[in-house]
């Protein structure tokens, strides 16, 4: 992994006025939070040089102690790494550790490779796109499809979109990371699949939520649902991991109720721009709104049963 890596991104070196050093074959990585730490965690396990920055520096002593070194700026990091991977909250993130908008952001992401693997809104992923490789630097999205124990297993599923070169690079550098990785051609393809994906998983949550508490309401047995569910055509890795939690109750965070949320908004603001009826997704935002509002940001996401059973109290 380490050979194929250095070979490939370092092997054109400079171009240009931009300003490069190539001495090192560090990768970069900015942004460890919930998925982002296992994550890098499993690139450095996988024996990949890597260099990692993250706005709150405690975050940075699991890596440090799995012999990734630490930058202490963002700018020292782009000063050794031709290869950054981002894996941040969203679009104001990103555009304040580039430095874009300012004089900076040049310097950092010209003759560099950008790897946004942080989920964000298609349009914004497409001109951030089209700023970096006009800046001279490339582009590609890689959002993953997961929450943190698939992120800690190494078992991610990747979506993969930009120029064929810069893509085949990082499709190489990915693997510890993700089990799969599918190219979803050019930016924002990738993104918009993500939200795709992301549609399904929270209208079934949310459904499997909805399924316990009007099981639970009939006064019928959660562990025979759950063992009934488990054995059956529907079931996943997602509905028996999901299932279980209700019934032990549960609700330590996988992925936390806000971070739900955020995405919900993205693909019905997705929805919107495109002119597209989303009714499922749409209902599902409002009980995600009501589960945040009852206090449970940061519960897991099938806490959403909260907002249920606050409903049916209401009809009592």
């Amino acid at each position: 992994m380490r050979r194929k890596t250095k070979q490939t991104l370092y092997k054109n070196g400079a171009k240009g006025d931009c300003m490069s050093d190539i001495s090192s074959p560090a990768i970069g990585f900015i942004g460890l939070g919930t998925m982002g730490e296992p994550m890098a965690l499993n690139l450095v396990r996988a024996g990949v040089p890597l260099m990692v920055w993250n706005r709150s520096p405690e975050k940075c002593a699991a890596l440090a102690h799995a012999g990734a070194t630490v930058a202490r700026s963002q700018d020292e990091l782009f000063a050794h790494c031709r290869l950054i991977i981002l894996m941040l909250a969203d679009g104001a993130s990103i555009d304040a550790v580039l430095g874009r908008g300012s004089e900076r952001f040049s310097q950092r992401v010209c003759d560099r490779t950008l790897v946004n693997m942080s989920t964000v809104p298609p349009a914004y992923s497409q001109a951030l796109g089209h700023t970096i490789n006009a800046a001279g630097g490339r582009y590609v999205e890689a959002p993953v499809s997961g929450s943190r124990k698939p992120a800690e297993a190494g078992q991610l599923v990747a979506m993969v979109a930009g120029d064929a070169a810069p893509v085949a690079v990082v499709r190489s550098l990915i693997g510890p990371m993700c089990k799969e990785a599918f190219e979803c051609g050019p930016v924002p393809g990738a993104l918009r699949m993500k939200l795709a994906v992301n549609l399904f998983l929270i209208t079934m949550v949310t459904g499997l939520a909805e399924a316990a508490h009007f099981a639970g309401c009939h006064g019928l047995d959660l562990a025979q649902f759950t063992a009934i569910l488990g054995a059956g055509p529907m079931a996943s890795d997602v509905s028996k991991i999901k299932a279980n939690k209700l019934l032990q109750q549960d609700f330590s965070r996988q992925a936390g109720i806000s971070d739900v949320l955020k995405n919900n908004r993205l693909v019905v603001d997705a929805a919107r721009e495109a002119g597209i009826a989303s009714p499922l997704i749409d209902a599902c935002l409002d009980l995600y709104v009501e589960t945040e509002s009852l206090g449970y940001p940061s519960d897991d996401m099938i806490a959403v049963i909260r907002a249920i059973e606050q409903r049916t109290q209401a009809l009592a």
